[in-house]
């Protein structure tokens, strides 16, 4: 059967106002195209846009730049035919289980002999027969979830658009739930066509997807487009499973991390710094250290050793990347000879280590240490650094940067923070770290 396009995004921008006069770009130049028969995976760095790319789509949100057609029809507002499924469950607690689902038919003024007929079909599709009565309150996350799909499913969605439906739930929850879907899907009880799953779980997209495009940031586009060519069901540990996620690992590195200037030499005070705690990036590179690992390791077998995600993993190598501590490339990560002498210091040579590295390629640490070495007191308002990053990003960013930067400073004593002023000063005024 020829596929045919169901949405289609032509040269999609989109812009934050914020704290800088010509606004954040979040996405720029996005083209793809969602056709019939097919699941789409969406993997990207967390604030790659993802998120925001799936809400134009659906309508929710107007993009600055560009458009969407759905079946041909450009898309100006939320659309019907469309339906999507949230990361957070959204259920009105007020509201039964049956309640809940048919709140998606009432926009559609359908009699409501026929909202409980189709409600109470959709309910007992996605394994909730019996609890038509319940409240939330009364569910398992994994059950509460399921509300969710029933209530996207219930108006007869030609496109589904799910945005991390799967993260807020247990390993187990998760693949009994994901497998439901993709059975639902692959036995074609459901009439959608489509479905897009933004997912920040690599084996999850791989398990679930025909294709899979990754996002770059910063702003997001779409970075490259990898096909995934296998029977379902799909095993994990089957080799060509695993190559096609060692694939994915490559690409997403080398998208954040090689290439489009996020080298630790070349970025500005500006950068958008990944969260990642110095107690976390010290963990990893002890575990890095073990025998087991020998000082590198395949990004794949590294998160399933340490049990984490891409959202997790992502931000500690990328830390760790900018801090000189390693090198990634193509889906391994191998320590530095500075990032060994690291992970084999006592406490005090570690600070020392973290202070130098931190000096010579954040350049927003250096720049707070230099103000504040040049300052008769020695001494700063956070605000005043906080103001510098809002020229460079969304206040929420400019924030979550600011506290990064603080903790890796404090733990390197290269200066100190005094939360109940929250004022930055040097840890030794006399002295130099």
């Amino acid at each position: 059967m020829d596929q045919q396009a169901m949405m289609v995004a032509s040269g999609v921008n989109k812009v934050f106002r914020g704290g800088d006069v010509g606004g954040r770009p979040v996405l720029e130049d996005v083209d793809f195209t969602l056709c019939t028969g097919e699941i789409v995976g969406c993997l990207g760095k967390s604030g790659s846009g993802k998120s925001t790319f799936l809400r134009i789509l659906a309508g929710l949100i107007p993009a600055t730049g560009g458009g969407v057609t759905y079946k041909g029809e450009r898309v100006t507002g939320p659309l019907h035919g469309v339906g999507m499924v949230f990361q957070s469950f959204a259920l009105f607690p007020w509201l039964t289980v049956l309640g809940n689902v048919e709140l998606g038919l009432e926009a559609q003024r359908l009699p409501a002999a026929e909202r409980r007929k189709r409600a109470l079909a959709a309910i007992d599709l996605i394994g909730l027969d019996g609890f038509e009565s319940a409240y939330p309150k009364e569910l398992s996350g994994g059950m509460r979830q399921r509300v969710g799909f029933a209530r996207a499913l219930v108006i007869n969605p030609e496109v589904l658009l799910l945005d991390e439906p799967f993260s807020a739930l247990d390993v187990l929850t998760a693949e009994t739930l994901r497998g439901d879907l993709t059975d639902l899907w692959a036995e074609k009880r459901i009439p959608t066509k489509s479905i897009l799953v933004v997912s920040h779980n690599i084996e999850e997209a791989v398990e679930m997807a025909d294709r899979i495009i990754i996002f770059s940031s910063n702003p997001g586009r779409i970075q490259v487009e990898i096909p995934v060519p296998l029977p379902r069901p799909r095993d994990w540990n089957n080799p060509d499973f695993r190559k096609i996620v060692d694939e994915v690992y490559g690409h997403l590195t080398t998208g954040h991390i090689g290439k489009r200037g996020v080298k630790s030499d070349q970025i500005s005070v500006g950068y958008r710094l990944p969260d990642a705690p110095v107690q976390q990036l010290a963990g990893l590179i002890e575990t890095l250290i073990e025998s087991r690992f020998d000082g590198k390791a395949d990004l794949p077998a590294l998160a399933e050793y340490q049990s984490l995600d891409v959202d997790d993993l992502f931000p500690l190598i990328e830390a760790l990347h900018l801090l000189g501590f390693a090198n990634v490339d193509h889906g391994d990560i191998a320590l530095t000879p500075v990032g060994r002498i690291y992970g084999d210091a006592n406490l005090l040579k570690r600070k020392q280590i973290l202070a130098e590295q931190l000096k010579t390629h954040i350049p927003l640490a250096a720049h707070i240490r230099k103000v504040l070495e040049e300052r008769p007191n020695h001494r700063a308002p956070a605000a005043r650094f906080l103001a510098e990053l809002e020229d460079h990003l969304a206040e929420n960013d400019a924030a979550n940067v600011l506290d990064t930067v603080i903790n890796w400073g404090r733990h390197a004593e290269l200066f100190a923070y005094d939360y109940d002023t929250e004022t930055v000063a040097l840890e030794d005024p006399e002295g130099h770290a």
